[in-house]
């Protein structure tokens, strides 16, 4: 059909706008990334290796906040960034950085959960060695996640197809600005609202490409982790 054409050729040619609009949502979801992991890993390995009143009940808060409502996220970051909430002064509301702190909250739950049930499982199989060697705490932590370095990866990859898919928090705090706030997943749902299904169709072709990579470094660290363990 005519509309897959143009869109193939959009994608083949380079286009501007659209390109623009895939490196904006490349950094938005990267960032977003970046800083979950800073704050899941950590987070996540320690729920795994220490024991403490009412550690089940912040699991079960912890995989629970895996399925967040992506718009429940954007409305409470709306409120804390908005010029009458308590972090209006920073200015940030409808900008890229409010998107991806929008994005690190969505995001930072999934790592940490993933990241505390592989600890744990090295947890069960080192614990006898590690502590016979009298490791402290932080180095128990260093050394389970390095060891499960590859695993983490694929949490990560998890993470960032989380990130790169989300639509609803970055349209609240974002704005959805053209040149400024508008990532693929946005523009894919504007475009299609307005008809141009061409751009809507090579967006999502990018998409779609950006998620098969994603899950192609997904199954290699994992084949990558198994060769390494064996």
């Amino acid at each position: 059909m005519p509309g897959d054409v143009s869109a193939f050729d959009l994608v083949l040619s380079g286009d501007p706008g659209l390109y623009a609009i895939v490196r904006l949502s490349l950094l938005v979801s990267l960032s977003a990334v970046l800083f979950a992991a800073l704050i899941g890993v950590p987070a996540g390995a320690l729920l795994a290796l220490t024991r403490f009143r009412g550690r089940e009940a912040v699991i079960v808060v912890l995989n629970a906040m895996m399925g967040l409502p992506p718009v429940v996220v954007g409305l409470a970051i709306f409120l804390l960034l908005s010029r009458s909430g308590p972090l209006g002064s920073w200015g940030l509301l409808f900008t890229p950085q409010a998107m991806v702190i929008a994005q690190t909250v969505l995001v930072a739950p999934i790592i940490a959960a993933l990241t505390r049930q592989t600890i744990e499982d090295l947890w069960v199989e080192y614990r006898e060695e590690l502590a016979a060697m009298n490791i402290g705490p932080a180095r128990r932590v260093a050394t389970l996640v390095w060891d499960a370095r590859f695993s983490l990866v694929t949490a990560l990859l998890a993470g960032f197809g989380r990130a790169a898919a989300e639509v609803g928090a970055i349209i609240v705090v974002g704005g959805n600005i053209e040149g400024f706030t508008r990532t693929m997943t946005t523009a894919i749902a504007l475009e299609t609202s307005k008809g141009d299904l061409p751009l809507a169709i090579g967006l999502g072709i990018v998409l779609i490409s950006i998620v098969i990579l994603i899950n192609a470094l997904a199954w290699g660290a994992r084949r990558a982790g198994e060769r390494y363990a064996g």
